[in-house]
């Protein structure tokens, strides 16, 4: 089994994917991201904070990805080709640097789309169940936190 960090970063994408099923495509912007152990934060930008049943879905769709147990691809491509086949999707609002050549592409199956080159599991089902423990929107900054914890 993967550490506990692993696990929880890739939950982060597994969570992201069902936050821009649920919320839209207002909501596929990254702002930053956090992880100590079991415990996670994905931040993106949006103008709302969430119903409480968008909040429960989003948690469910996250948990039953999870259980589907899919394949967690990584590509390693130069830039200008991870750009041409997976384009400005794959990029958080904070930018990779120009002279970074060559990109780790982490690939969910009709689900979520990264440039990340940390490490991930090789399939969902490892990563374990989440619970969401605190949602925040800080208005000011149009900023949608999700707090979750990989159990």
């Amino acid at each position: 089994m993967p550490n506990m960090e692993v696990r929880t970063h890739t939950a982060l994408h597994v969570l992201k994917g069902a936050v821009v099923k649920v919320l839209g495509n207002e909501a596929k912007w990254t702002a930053s991201v956090y992880v100590d152990g079991n415990h996670g934060r994905l931040t993106v930008k949006f103008n709302r904070k969430p119903s409480n049943e968008e909040i429960k879905e989003i948690e469910e769709l996250t948990n039953r990805k999870i259980r589907e147990n899919v394949p967690i691809k990584i590509y390693d491509l130069p830039r200008e080709e991870a750009e041409k086949r997976f384009g400005e999707d794959m990029y958080d609002l904070f930018p990779i640097p120009e002279s970074i050549r060559n990109l780790k592409v982490v690939v969910i199956e009709d689900w979520n789309v990264n440039a990340c080159n940390k490490e991930h599991t090789e399939f969902t089902g490892e990563i374990g169940e989440i619970k969401i423990k605190k949602v925040r929107f800080r208005k000011s900054k149009n900023l949608l936190e999700i707090s979750f914890d990989v159990i």
